[in-house]
């Protein structure tokens, strides 16, 4: 066997719920499984929304790596929120919530920053960063955000808007990766890989 076809054996685990990482990663070969983390996100705390998004996806990561079903894997955790005057934005509470937040986004700029971190629990080895996109966000009428609210959508998603769904209309345009503002920056999710030994070639399913 050769050492590609060994290394092409590893076990990917994705420890995120998110059906849009699960498809980044999907479209870029790979083959994770899933591993729900079950981490409470309100009990992490941390000095910039970069710093959160970065400690959130470590916290998740770890919780998976430490399960038996991870045994030899590797690991990555992600987590995004939106940073709009300082301030971090996860998922919104309810369908208020989100209403509120279309109305103080439309017409201005967001930074959806994505923490990303891949652990290789056969080696224990750990590497973490952060990846941001600046979000321009169009000017969407009252009734267009009642819609968008009503369908559900914004709130299973960090800062109540995704790139690739009902809300693609309302954003104006992006500066940086795609992916991360859907979930997963493939980009950096190699060079994390790379800080622990793995070309992400080695993981194409």
């Amino acid at each position: 066997m050769t050492e590609h076809s060994a290394s092409a054996r590893r076990h990917l685990v994705l420890a995120s719920a998110s059906p849009a990482r699960l498809g980044l990663l999907r479209q870029a070969g790979l083959a994770p499984d899933v591993v729900v983390s079950g981490v409470d996100e309100d009990a992490i705390s941390a000095d910039s929304p970069e710093e959160l998004a970065r400690l959130l996806a470590e916290a998740k990561a770890a919780a998976v790596a430490a399960r038996p079903e991870a045994a030899g894997a590797l690991v990555v955790g992600c987590d995004s929120v939106l940073e709009l005057d300082g301030q971090a934005y996860g998922k919104p509470t309810d369908a208020e919530d989100a209403t509120a937040r279309w109305k103080s986004m439309r017409g201005r700029s967001g930074i959806l920053r994505t923490g990303h971190c891949v652990i290789d629990t056969a080696t224990e080895r750990r590497t973490s960063a952060t990846a941001s996109t600046t979000v321009r966000f169009g000017e969407p009428t009252d009734a267009e955000i009642a819609e968008y609210v009503a369908s559900g959508e914004p709130l299973h998603v960090a800062g109540a808007f995704t790139l690739d769904g009902r809300s693609a209309p309302f954003i104006d345009g992006i500066d940086g990766d795609p992916g991360n503002v859907i979930g997963l920056s493939l980009p950096l999710l190699r060079r994390l890989l790379a800080d622990v030994g793995t070309g992400i070639t080695e993981l194409w399913a």
